[in-house]
């Protein structure tokens, strides 16, 4: 009766108190100049058709998909204050519109550049814009100018174009579109647009500050307005009468907005923001600065409020950025029984489901539910000796507790008693030892594992028998898996590996394992599913399946970029689906995995770690999972319902070399790509998942974690197509397709046979007439020492360019997916630079990279990207510039002036006379006798 009564008064207090115990938890997240807001002002928020977020502040339009911030900035404008953001809207042919301090603009999507619209007629402040279809009203701080068919109809209030009733600060429309409403600085006007006119009225007469209507929205019948000192007023249009509502803490009312039916959102510059229900005319909710509250908004002075499509909450301060909350689209659930319980941020580890009966154990003690009866008990030290509950089983009409180092309790649902459980002999073990497992078989034993063995417990019979690896097979170490399969059979894992309990014999064995089977490892938990298979979780290793007699078994790939030692739980649904819990987050897979989805933060998962063997599956077909931010629950047949819903992935940016670029033909040394998406979840930047594959490039679909932009570099020429989704989720793919044309196209490849072969003709003559005539020449022999040293001069010059050219294309493909940071460059850079101009290694001929990078201390490869990727140099041209260097001073150097050419460029460190002479006239464009003679010196030849 006690119960029953408590149980009727807190069923009062929660329909009461309903509105606000039922409301919708909200996280916010801040955005400053620090993520890449241009300012920390921000004046207005707009979310367009396609999902995009435009933010105004003090300077600049920003625009923002969920991670990054882009920047929009007024061209020509000096004045700070004019830069200002007032407005921002978008038409019905997607064209938006931006009005600030100085006019009128829109923005050029093609050139994304912003554009000033009609300076002619609008040079001054633009305070608010309102769509229709086709039509733009546009508030102005001289009147009402609306924009239709390409022609701009100016509308004054007053005659005088100064007069403070003509700054127009928020506008409207009526129900039925035939009237326009008007908020001003000097009252409230009503412009007809059938006959045009106008007509007024004053909250207070003769009162300037009380008609200060800062701005204004509708709901029915009913205008609500923003005023800089009363607060907010209500205007009846039927009645054409004002009155005030309840009063916010503030009277200065920076925004306000409505969802049309049935609340109002209001902005105060002082007291956070409210919502304002309009038939109970009382706050439903509020959102204050709470520096305790550390997921709250940041500051109380509100400039700018939206409340967008999906009811996620935009907040725009002074001086304090942007706060947003984190949306989450309901999939999945926390746990609460409210008022009395909330599971959130508890860290679950076990818990039983009994419909309206539930007991939760968590890292904080353990937790009673009965909804039937309204009774919420926990319970936590000292009650409990240790508050982490490993496990929980309902067994004999009690509950029987595990712990971990505290031994195992048993609680009574009828009296909420909980004692220790004194039937097991081991005193000590039972009190303060630690319990990992608890499970009752078919034939009513309960079977418990512990750190001293395994104990199978018979309360009817009153007793028990203690398994250990003296008395039988059972492997050594703790027991932390006991599972019966469905035709009685009982699987135990251990530390150190397996056994399985034979009922007929009652006995464990651990000799009925097949090679190759997982019975050394360490198991965490088994799971046997509809059609009768068996799936082990290894503390490391990937899933391992198994048919109940062992004939077929072999490791199961969940999810191809998924680590191995990640699996926590594992539970099937009621469409064929099997879920896989992780310390990293959670997934479906269907078919061998060739069917999946990934859930994160922004389906309702709070947190991306869950507990070990914490998954159930109810009468009902609900899936119930142990994590580290409290106990959550989905529906399985609500996911396709939900995914269906969720926006195609869209582009925000692609770049070459760091370069946005529109056109997709580009040019050859065009081969660094980075393509920059969002899916327009505005969750937490932490959670977002994607999958992608640039075919030509990747085999396989690569997952992206906590990241919306994917990098190339190195590309070769060819067309490539980049695929970019949600795991799993082909609705949500989006795909771009580039080319990187090659350095010579087809036809100058023909150029260039057709020029060998016609050097190789002309060659083949002229040697031929030359030969002939050396031939019967006195100095012949000498003619063909000569050749035969131009020869083997280009055969080197051939091989090393040769070389070059090899180590290029091997560097262009060992690029595409490896690279230093920047700041590794420039460390590495400065060291080589030192050590080349200091050790002269150059006057080697016979330097190799490998010898270079030996001496810096790095690997050939990352000198190579050095050289390649962030210097835009061979390794060839690098080494041959120090040693065109070098000639120059030696060439100047009287000490030298006995040297011929050949004789210098050795001591430089060139192999031979082709090479120094091709490496000079590429570094200087010069020969080295023409840049001898340019010197005023004399090239001293063989």
């Amino acid at each position: 009766m006690k119960n029953t009564i408590k149980y009727l008064i807190l069923l009062i207090i929660y329909l009461v108190c309903g509105v606000n115990l039922q409301a919708q938890n909200y996280t916010f997240r801040n955005v400053v100049m620090s993520d890449g807001l241009s300012g920390l002002l921000v004046n207005a928020i707009y979310k367009d058709s396609e999902g995009f977020v435009w933010l105004g502040t003090d300077n600049c339009l920003d625009r923002f998909d969920g991670v990054k911030v882009r920047h929009y900035e007024f061209r020509g404008v000096d004045s700070g204050r004019k830069k200002r953001v007032n407005c921002i809207t978008e038409t019905a042919d997607n064209q938006l519109w931006v009005g600030n301090g100085i006019g009128l603009w829109r923005l050029n999507r093609a050139n994304g550049q912003l554009e000033r619209i009609v300076p002619e007629k609008i040079d001054f402040a633009v305070n608010t814009l309102l769509p229709d279809g086709d039509i733009l009203y546009i508030g102005t701080e001289k009147g009402l100018f609306i924009q239709k068919d390409g022609q701009l109809l100016q509308v004054l209030t007053d005659r005088n174009m100064l007069a403070a009733c003509n700054r127009i600060m928020d506008l409207c429309l009526n129900e039925d579109k035939s009237a326009l409403w008007l908020a001003t600085v000097q009252g409230l006007f009503s412009y007809s647009l059938k006959d045009g006119k106008i007509d007024s009225w004053h909250f207070q007469e003769n009162v300037p500050e009380a008609d200060y209507f800062r701005c204004l929205t509708r709901i029915g019948e009913t205008l609500y307005l923003g005023t800089m000192s009363q607060g907010v007023v209500r205007f009846d249009i039927n009645k054409k009468s004002f009155s005030h509502t309840v009063s916010l803490g503030c009277d200065v009312i920076s925004d306000i907005s409505s969802d049309g039916k049935e609340t109002v959102y209001i902005a105060t510059d002082g007291n956070g923001v409210h919502f304002l229900s309009h038939k109970a005319q009382q706050v439903a909710r509020r959102f204050c600065h709470d520096v305790s509250d550390k997921e709250g908004i940041r500051s109380n002075s509100i400039y700018s409020l939206l409340v967008d499509d999906r009811g996620a909450v935009w907040v725009g301060h002074f001086q304090a950025g942007l706060d947003y909350s984190l949306y989450q689209n309901g999939l999945f659930q926390t746990y609460a029984y409210p008022p009395l319980f909330n599971s959130a941020n508890l860290s679950i580890r076990s818990f039983v489901n009994r419909g309206h009966e539930k007991v939760i154990g968590s890292r904080d003690g353990l937790y009673y539910i009965n909804e039937a009866i309204g009774v919420v008990k926990s319970f936590v030290k000292p009650v409990l000796t240790s508050d982490l509950i490993l496990t929980i089983c309902f067994y004999e009409g009690e509950y029987y507790i595990g712990t971990y180092g505290g031994g195992m309790m048993v609680l009574n649902p009828e009296t909420l008693s909980l004692e220790y459980f004194a039937r097991g002999g081991d005193t000590e073990l039972f009190q303060k030892g630690h319990i990992f497992c608890v499970r009752p078989d078919e034939k009513g034993n309960l079977w418990i594992g512990t750190s001293q063995g395994l104990f199978c417990y018979n309360r009817q019979a009153k007793q028990i028998k203690h398994f250990t690896s003296a008395n039988s097979q059972l492997p050594e170490g703790n027991v932390y898996e006991v599972s019966f399969d469905s035709t009685g059979k009982g699987w135990i894992a251990t530390e150190t590996g397996m056994c399985i309990y034979d009922p007929a014999s009652q006995s464990l064995r651990s000799n009925v394992f097949p090679e190759g089977f997982v019975h050394r490892d360490k198991v965490r938990t088994i799971y046997e599913d509809t059609g009768h298979n068996l799936y082990f979780i290894r503390e490391k290793g990937s899933l391992f399946t198994s048919t109940l007699t062992m004939d077929r078994f072999r490791n199961r790939s969940v999810f191809s970029t998924l680590p191995d030692n990640s699996l926590m739980s594992i539970v099937e649904d009621n469409q064929g689906w099997l879920w896989v819990a992780c310390n990293d987050g959670l997934l479906r897979i269907k078919e061998e995995g060739e069917e999946y989805d990934a859930f994160t933060f922004n389906d309702g998962v709070p947190g991306p770690t869950f507990t070990n063997g914490a998954a159930y599956k109810d009468e009902k077909g609900i899936l119930w999972f142990g994590n580290t931010k409290g106990l959550i629950y989905v529906d399985p047949k609500r996911v396709d319902e939900v995914r269906g819903k969720v926006r195609p992935i869209v582009f925000t940016d692609i770049l070459a070399n760091g370069i946005s670029f529109t056109n997709p033909s580009l040019k050859y040394n065009q081969n660094n790509l980075t393509f920059c998406f969002t899916d327009f979840a505005y969750g937490l930047p932490s959670a977002l998942l994607y999958e992608y594959q640039l075919e030509g490039v990747d085999k396989d679909w690569k997952l992206l974690a906590a990241q919306n932009e994917v990098s190339y570099y190195g590309l070769s020429s060819g067309t490539y197509t980049f695929r970019v989704r949600l795991p799993g989720n082909e609705q949500s793919e989006a795909v771009y397709q580039v080319t990187v044309r090659p350095m010579i196209p087809w036809w100058g490849w023909a150029l260039s046979v057709l020029l060998v072969v016609g050097i190789i003709a002309f060659i083949r003559y002229y040697v031929w007439n030359r030969m002939r005539r050396l031939l019967t020449s006195p100095a012949s022999a000498i003619s063909a020492s000569v050749e035969k040293t131009q020869h083997q001069d280009q055969t080197i010059e051939q091989a090393e360019v040769i070389s070059e050219e090899s180590s290029i294309a091997a560097t262009e493909e060992k690029y595409k997916t490896n690279r230093l940071t920047e700041e590794e460059c420039k460390e590495l850079h400065k060291k080589l630079v030192a050590y080349v101009e200091k050790e002269k290694p150059y006057i080697n001929p016979d330097l190799k990279m490998g010898d270079l990078a030996s001496a810096l201390d790095t690997s050939s490869h990352s000198l190579s990207y050095l050289l390649n990727q962030y210097l835009n140099q061979s390794y060839y041209d690098f080494i041959n510039e120090y040693r065109v260097t070098q000639f120059k001073k030696m060439v100047v150097d009287s000490q030298y002036s006995r040297y011929t050419l050949t004789a210098l460029a050795e001591l430089c460190g060139f192999s031979s006379r082709a090479s120094f002479f091709r490496s000079f006239k590429k570094s200087t464009g010069v020969t080295p006798n023409e840049y001898i003679r340019s010197i005023g010196g004399t090239a001293k030849e063989e």
